[in-house]
């Protein structure tokens, strides 16, 4: 039996887990390490998303019959539960508004802040859960009354980057039964117990986008609202049809050759006027209006519910990228910090979540500022 590591577990030794479940190969296995340690396991299938039902791009249909299906397998019960409106009202809508502002925001950070530890947790202790757990790769341990936010042991798959902005009361009943074993483990259990869906293929990209293509779907929620594309002399090289499709550091789908200086080298976004709709693009990775050495944040959220002191940490400006090391320094207000970096960071952008780490312990973090 694959035993969970005691500091993940609260205190309070939870009977009752009630676990979110998605119909992957990640939160089916968690749920049964949960069995097998001899807790009292309800699976939750959360919907959060309704607009797409009838689309090529929706799974949520055969992700749930396979939530049935592991559930009946490892003998545990299951229900499915609407969190759409919450999500619609909590996530989405603050999605389209930084998109509309011209930023580039992480709307897996939002929906776990909001629907996976706010309203999943409700839902969960309403039915008598004494803990929830999810499939997420992190840890939490759980020392002299408070939590800390760890990385999972699997440094490939770690996940505290999507969960910085939970906060004591959010992490004080949750387990992660997936932080201490790596990935490639997680599939050999599933085909060692028979789960059908053991090679399942992991979901990618935001959840309500799927598979399909991005500048499609915003199309469907947001106007267009066309300008120039210049150079930063101010050339007009080209035009967009709106500067939400766009992010800092895009390289693909700008719609320019890479002969427009003669050089044949590619076209980069590197920053965008919103007052004027226009896009400033240039014609180098290396180019000095996509490194920057020092940034603020704003609308920090500190795990241990203060900041931390100023002094050198690490941190991720996203997701898929190793630790960098990095000055911290609070601002005079509790939500506003900067960060500092010995080596340039690339395509800084706004919107997106500069997460602070000390060692292995996630620290928060905050959103970075324009």
């Amino acid at each position: 039996m694959i035993q969970l590591n005691s500091s993940a577990i609260p205190s309070s030794n939870p009977k009752k887990v009630v676990i979110g479940m998605s119909g992957g190969v990640d939160s089916s296995v968690a749920a049964w390490m949960l069995k097998e340690q001899g807790y009292e396991v309800v699976g939750l299938f959360m919907k959060n998303w309704e607009d797409d039902d009838n689309d090529e791009h929706c799974s949520a249909r055969q992700d749930w019959l396979d939530v049935v299906s592991v559930a009946d397998l490892i003998g545990i019960d299951v229900e499915a539960v609407n969190f759409a409106a919450e999500y619609r009202e909590r996530v989405f809508a603050e999605f389209l508004r930084e998109y509309a502002a011209g930023r580039t925001p992480n709307p897996d950070v939002l929906c776990n802040t909001e629907i996976k530890f706010k309203a999943f947790l409700d839902h969960a202790m309403s039915l008598g859960a004494d803990a929830i757990a999810t499939g997420h790769y992190a840890r939490a341990r759980h020392e002299n009354g408070s939590v800390q936010l760890l990385k999972a042991l699997d440094a490939s798959k770690d996940q505290s980057y999507f969960l910085h902005r939970l906060t004591q009361q959010q992490l004080a009943n949750v387990l992660f039964p997936l932080g201490e074993i790596p990935k490639t483990e997680v599939r050999k259990i599933a085909e060692k117990i028979g789960l059908h869906n053991a090679k399942k293929k992991d979901s990618t990209g935001i959840c309500f986008i799927g598979e399909r293509p991005f500048r499609e779907f915003l199309n469907r929620y947001l106007p267009r609202e066309p300008g120039p594309i210049k150079t930063l002399e101010g050339k007009v090289v080209g035009g967009h049809m709106g500067l939400a499709f766009f992010t800092l550091g895009q390289r693909k789908g700008i719609g320019l050759g890479g002969s427009q200086d003669g050089t044949g080298d590619a076209w980069y976004v590197a920053r965008k006027d919103v007052a004027n709709k226009t896009l400033y693009v240039v014609q180098s990775h290396e180019h000095p209006w996509l490194l920057a050495n020092t940034f603020d944040a704003i609308d920090a959220s500190w795990v241990a519910d203060s900041a931390p002191v100023s002094g050198n940490y690490s941190a991720k400006i996203r997701y898929r990228q190793a630790d960098s090391a990095c000055g911290f320094n609070p601002g005079s207000e509790i939500s506003k910090f900067s960060l500092s970096f010995p080596e340039s960071q690339w395509a800084v952008t706004p919107g997106q979540s500069a997460v602070l780490y000390d060692g292995d312990v996630c620290l928060g973090g905050g959103i970075i500022s324009a």
